[in-house]
């Protein structure tokens, strides 16, 4: 038992509660993951059979962890847990039941780009305006129906889905569902919302696949419970419904994923679910300092709708969190990214222990540019993962015709590529006559003199007798022969040789890293089957965090708040706190909106551990136009007595210049009647007049501040005027202490100061 022995109290009691159902409402930096792993070591050493316990997660990393962990407690029999991500459990049961609702097992997973391309496909076909039906409304629309279990003949049943497209001018959606699905099923494929929805349709209709599982499953554990949609509470709560040993862990304060369909409500509800549940709250926070905690703690008072739990850190106090004012969003960059060449400098630490976080994409623009000019290295997650380059994609459209030949989508993609005189008109053909006659593209393949004449059927035919080829190899070998085989023989290979471009070389080297992967796989000793199909399975139920990132590489990192659930860093930028960006201009129409917003922030701040950076624009250019920007009225939510303001605050009653307890008025233009205006501040707020901003004395140049001495006055472009009263360290890195006029005490490196020596 000696694995218990580093938890605390909290921790203990939830991993000790095995039986029944239990919520675990898990504090960011609480140890959640330590709890999850030992709880399953636990139900093993007591004798619980692995092969009756599922963990479901929502990211390959995560389970990935768990598993490592658990095994170092348990030993090799935590090999037989069943643990996973939702999609890529559910997709090994239908592995073994598809059949039984008209798939084969080998059914090809489509990802977002298959499902576009076919959608792009049937609206050309249907002669739609691709602005109106445009293919990420459409496949927005058909995932959110599937996610709430609605069948492409029931959604053409509904009077009011019917009634609300028509008035979209969308009148059309139902078909188009209807013709996508039959499609999809035609070439033996599933869309990632598939996996879920098939299973609920293959549980629902088969009562005794329903029994087996119900009573293989007695142990449920689900990760991030809060990030749940409604399909998948269904299938846990089909799973759990005769056992009942169901443990569910999440935070509701950081639910942030409304926009994929999770559903708040599941975890608000879960006591009302389970009336007998047994609920452990982990309040610890070990991540962050106090000071930190104390910030986000109260951020997220302010919502309304929410489980009750009080977040505390027994870490050390910690910096206050730095507030900074800049006039354009090219100017946040250069202060953001001075910020952390002068912090590493001064602190000692390596670009990896910084991270950037924004609301939207767009703002990495500014950002990159001004790292770029500073020479600071950095890594824009969200960039295009290594299993969705072009290159990638070709090769195994490749190996999925090989071991699913009505595979539609990878039949057109790669038909053609590389060039086999096989055109765009040809394609056409082929789909026009298997539309005639309702067959598969394949079956036109196969059979090319019956439908396509001179060198087009010659040149089909010769295309299908060489996938065919590869079916019979890939029977007897293992996955990197196959591979192998494949690659050189479709001329993929020879083609990417050929380019000696910078480009054509680095797609070369991805594809020799693809085979190195599979390699790596056929050399895998605790895998009994090594089959290319096998190792197909695995890469297509990859998940947005399992990207191809270097955890050692010393890089800055730069994301999305989204993008950065789950992770966590020493030292956090999160930049435009402005009204309109963050919180977003389309979230402020309902309390439901604005809350998700705030746990977003509330997320946001709690990946820093020990010091924090928050900064806004006063102007910021949109779609071409310079706008004018309002701080964002979270910043007004956090506690005044956790900020160190970049600027100092003139406060017009009471005389003192010193920042007051009161909170800080962020000269936030009041508006009327306007629907996204910041609503009446609860606490009566000071008014103050911000500083106005220095302007550089005409013809500024910096100095060569090599002779810098104590006691010079000397100017600096943003902050003013000022006086040297120290100065410390050794060239390169001399840092100055210099008394501004206007802001106080700051302490700036000199090779980055930029300072004008006034004689």
């Amino acid at each position: 038992m000696d694995y218990l022995a580093g938890l605390n109290p909290s921790q203990r009691a939830a991993v000790e509660q095995t039986e029944g159902p239990v919520m675990i409402v898990a504090g960011a930096g609480s140890g959640k993951t330590r709890v999850i792993t030992y709880r399953v070591a636990h139900l093993v050493q007591k004798g619980v059979d692995p092969f009756n316990i599922l963990v479901l997660t929502f990211t390959n990393k995560a389970a990935k962890e768990m598993r490592e962990r658990i095994t170092k407690v348990v030993g090799i029999e935590a090999k037989n847990i069943w643990m996973g991500t939702f999609h890529s459990v559910f997709s090994r049961i239908l592995r073994v039941e598809a059949e039984l609702i008209g798939y084969p097992r080998n059914f090809t997973i489509y990802d977002t780009d298959d499902t576009k391309s076919l959608l792009r496909s049937i609206l050309k076909e249907m002669n739609l305006d691709d602005k109106l039906y445009n293919v990420n409304h459409v496949y927005g629309r058909i995932s959110s129906a599937k996610n709430n279990l609605i069948s492409p003949q029931e959604y053409n049943k509904n009077e009011a889905i019917k009634a609300e497209d028509i008035a979209n001018g969308r009148g059309q959606m139902g078909e188009i569902y209807m013709t996508y699905a039959q499609r999809c099923y035609r070439a033996g494929a599933m869309d990632f919302d598939d996996l879920l929805f098939k299973t609920n349709v293959l549980l629902n209709k088969y009562p005794d696949v329903l029994h087996k599982y119900q009573h293989q499953f007695k142990y449920l554990m689900v990760d991030e419970y809060q990030d749940t949609n409604f399909s998948q509470y269904l299938i846990v709560k089909r799973l759990a419904a005769v056992n009942e040993n169901i443990c569910v862990v999440g935070d509701d304060a950081q639910s942030i994923y409304a926009f994929r369909g999770a559903n708040i409500q599941n975890i608000l509800n879960f006591q009302k679910d389970y009336p007998d549940v047994k609920v452990f709250k982990l309040e610890q926070n070990y991540r962050s300092t106090q000071m930190i905690v104390n910030a986000a703690n109260s951020i997220i008072a302010n919502n309304k709708n929410q489980l009750e739990k009080n977040v505390f850190s027994d870490n050390e106090e910690g910096d206050k969190i730095k507030v900074t004012r800049a006039f354009s969003d090219n100017e946040e960059g250069k202060i953001v990214a001075e910020g952390i060449a002068q912090e590493k400098a001064l602190k000692g630490l390596k670009y990896k222990d910084f991270s950037i976080l924004y609301r939207t994409n767009a703002q990495s623009r500014s950002l990159e540019e001004a790292l770029r000019k500073l020479n600071v290295p950095y890594k824009l997650y969200g960039g295009t993962s290594f299993y969705q380059r072009k290159e990638i994609k070709d090769l195994i459209a490749y190996f999925r015709l090989t071991f699913n030949p009505n595979d539609e989508e990878a039949l057109k993609r790669v038909i053609n590529y590389p060039r086999r005189g096989i055109g765009d008109t040809t394609v056409e053909r082929i789909m026009v006559a298997a539309d005639k006659q309702q067959v598969r593209l394949w079956d036109v393949v196969t059979n090319a003199q019956m439908f396509l004449d001179g060198r087009s059927a010659a040149s089909v035919g010769n295309f299908g007798m060489m996938i065919q080829s590869f079916q019979a190899l890939a029977k007897n070998h293992t996955a990197f022969d196959t591979a192998m085989h494949i690659a050189q023989h479709s001329g993929i290979l020879k083609e990417l040789y050929e380019d000696k471009s910078v480009e054509g070389l680095s797609r070369y080297e991805n594809i020799q890293e693809l085979l190195n992967g599979i390699k790596e796989f056929s050399e895998r000793e605790d895998l009994e089957e090594k089959g290319l199909d096998v190792f197909m399975q695995d890469i297509a139920l990859l998940t947005n965090d399992d990207n191809d990132k270097d955890p050692n590489a010393d890089t800055v990192s730069l994301m999305t708040i989204h993008s950065s659930k789950g992770l966590e860093f020493p030292v956090v930028f999160i930049v435009g706190l402005e009204e309109n960006l963050f919180p977003s201009q389309l979230s402020l129409n309902s309390r439901s909106e604005l809350e998700e917003e705030r746990r977003l922030f509330y997320v946001a701040v709690t990946r820093a551990e020990k010091k924090l950076f928050l900064s806004y624009a006063t102007s910021r250019y949109r779609w071409g136009t310079l706008n004018n920007c309002e701080p964002s009225r979270f910043l007004d939510e956090l506690n005044p007595a956790c900020l160190d303001l970049d600027f100092k605050p003139r406060f017009q009653q009471g005389g003192g210049e010193e920042f007051s307890s009161e909170r800080v008025s962020w000269q936030r233009k009041e508006t009327s009647g306007d629907v996204f205006s910041k609503p009446k501040p609860k606490v009566m707020k000071t008014t103050s007049i911000l500083p106005k901003a220095h302007v550089p004395t005409a013809g500024f140049a910096p100095s060569d501040t090599s002779g810098l001495q104590v006691g010079m006055e000397v100017e600096h472009e943003r902050f003013g005027f000022g006086k040297v009263i120290n100065l410390e360290g050794n060239k390169p890195d001399i840092k100055a202490t210099i008394f501004f006029k206007e802001l106080g005490q700051k302490q700036l490196l000199l090779k980055f100061a930029k300072l004008r020596i006034i004689e």
